[in-house]
């Protein structure tokens, strides 16, 4: 799971076992990411900011990524599991 919140939204309330890649850090972080292994969960604070991250991801080529929509949801369903 691939929480792309600010760190500070991050450090107030997360996912189990989810990293941490604030939206505007992924362009520098696509090696990084290509190297993970996949399918990407996508998570953020809002489902538009959970869509934006994912458009760039496949425009950068990373295209097995899930809409994981808001965080809260994320946490919800693997606290199920």
């Amino acid at each position: 799971v691939i929480d792309v919140r600010t760190a500070h939204e991050f450090d107030q309330g997360k996912v189990r076992d989810s990293i941490n890649i604030p939206i505007d850090r992924i362009n520098i972080n696509l090696q990084r990411l290509r190297g993970m292994p996949k399918p990407l969960i996508i998570c953020s604070a809002s489902d538009s900011e959970t869509e934006k991250a994912i458009s760039m991801l496949k425009a950068n080529g990373i295209k097995e990524i899930y809409n994981g929509g808001r965080w809260t949801r994320v946490l919800r369903m693997t606290r199920s599991i």
